[in-house]
C-alpha cells in the first residue's frame, strides 16, 4: 500500500515539473471471466486528455468526452477506437466485444465491453495498442482474471501482444 501511495505521490510531484499534464502514458485494461454468466467483462481506462487528443487527431470533429450533449457521438468514437486497438482471442477464436458505454473516473475515461456466450476459458491472447499512435512512451497494463486467478502483463510501445493460460 505504501509503495502505491509513493508512486502516485511521485507522479504528482513530477507532473508539476513536466511540460505535459502527467509524466506517464498508460492504459489499464481489466478482463474478468464471469463463469456464472459465461461472459468476459472488460474495462479500459485511459487518461482523458490523452484519449481526447488521439481522437481529435484521428477524426475531424469536435471531441469532448465529458459533454453530455455529445454523448451519442462520443460513444461511437470511443467504441470504434477501442474495437480497432484492442482484440481478444479466447481459446484460439476471436472474441466479439459488445460496447456497453463509458464514464469518467478521476482523470480517466473508463469504457466497458462484454463478450457473451463463453464456457470455460483456457487461453486468452490480447492485442492492445491503445494510444500507441499518440505517444511513443505509451504502455498498456493488462490484468486478466479467470477462475479467481489473476495474471498481468505490461506492454510497452511497440509491443502489443500478451498471452495468458489458465
Amino acid at each position: 500500500m505504501a509503495a502505491i501511495l509513493y508512486k502516485w505521490l511521485m507522479v504528482f510531484v513530477f507532473a508539476g515539473f513536466s511540460p505535459v499534464h502527467h509524466p506517464i502514458f498508460v492504459s489499464v485494461t481489466n478482463i474478468e471471466h464471469n463463469a456464472a454468466d459465461k461472459t468476459l467483462e472488460i474495462s479500459c481506462k485511459i487518461f482523458t486528455d490523452d484519449f481526447e487528443t488521439t481522437l481529435r487527431k484521428l477524426n475531424n470533429t469536435k471531441i469532448d468526452l465529458l459533454d453530455d450533449r455529445l454523448k451519442p457521438a462520443m460513444n461511437t468514437l470511443v467504441n470504434n477506437y477501442i474495437q480497432k486497438h484492442l482484440a481478444i482471442v479466447v481459446d484460439g477464436k476471436p472474441a466479439r466485444m459488445e460496447f456497453l458505454g463509458f464514464e469518467q473516473q478521476e482523470e480517466g475515461i473508463t469504457s466497458y465491453f462484454e463478450v457473451k456466450q463463453l464456457g470455460n476459458v483456457r487461453t486468452l491472447e490480447i492485442v492492445n495498442d491503445l494510444l500507441y499512435e499518440y505517444q511513443p512512451r505509451q504502455m498498456g497494463i493488462v490484468h486478466v482474471t479467470v477462475k479467481g486467478e489473476r495474471k498481468s502483463s505490461r506492454l510497452d510501445n511497440p509491443d502489443s501482444k500478451a498471452s495468458f493460460s489458465f
